[in-house]
């Protein structure tokens, strides 16, 4: 079992143990509330009963030896258990959450060098991986894209030279260490990562986007052009 593996079967208890925790969490504070409420009720109304004795002569006007009676006593202190209770369990679920981050962040660094090496032991290439259905890929990768084409890395520089300004309207960081000599791809100017699509334009000086960049969500139908292509395109038809 690798260790991705081993984390989902880990992970996939994780929702089923927070969520009985959480309703043992409401459980007991529909408890507490209750108890808080029988409390109150019943030492407002010894307090009445202490000021009639006390204005009636009955009970001396002594604090010192006034006191609420056992019962409201015990509803006081049941009320602290089942508040240590509800802290007791918010710290096991921040703890068990908490293990389950530090597995995560164990488990990426692992697959952080996974990448590194197999990175170091590859070849280098400057073409993306293939995808299943010819026109997209995810993921980085050192095979060609439709039709056998090849991403030169001369592509990719005047890709740049037509882009002074790199943008990212995907929002996404890499937080992986990135190889200097992987070439760089999409408007963005960045490395292949997630879902991307080629431009059917065999010209294309860019070839590869990624899906966020250009306004995608799924694979497009038919062929698809880039702006830039398209625009091209149009320019041709209107001579």
């Amino acid at each position: 079992m690798s260790f991705l593996e081993e984390f989902q079967a880990n992970l996939e208890s994780l929702p089923v143990i927070l969520q009985k925790k959480y309703a043992l969490l409401r459980d007991l504070d529909k408890s507490l509330q209750e108890i808080q409420r029988q409390n109150e009720h019943r030492c407002e109304q010894e307090i009445e009963d202490i000021r009639r004795g006390v204005r009636s002569g009955n009970i001396t006007p002594d604090t010192s030896v006034i006191r609420f009676s056992d019962e409201a006593l015990d509803e006081q202190k049941h009320s602290i258990r089942i508040a240590d209770e509800k802290v007791a369990l918010a710290v096991q679920a921040y703890d068990l959450v908490d293990t389950h981050i530090q597995q995560l962040d164990q488990y990426l660094k692992k697959f952080d060098e996974e990448l590194r090496r197999e990175r170091e032991n590859a070849p280098i290439s400057g073409v993306p991986a293939s995808a299943p259905d010819g026109n997209t890929k995810s993921g980085r990768g050192n095979e060609g894209g439709r039709g056998g084409r090849k991403k030169r890395q001369t592509s990719v520089a005047v890709a740049t030279e037509a882009q002074p300004t790199p943008v990212n309207p995907t929002g996404m960081e890499l937080d992986l260490p990135v190889d200097p000599n992987e070439p760089t791809y999409c408007f963005c100017n960045q490395v292949s990562y997630g879902e991307m699509v080629a431009c059917d334009n065999p010209d294309c000086k860019i070839e590869w986007f990624h899906f966020g960049c250009v306004g995608l969500k799924e694979q497009p139908k038919g062929k698809w052009y880039c702006s830039n292509c398209a625009a091209t395109k149009n320019r041709r038809r209107g001579k």
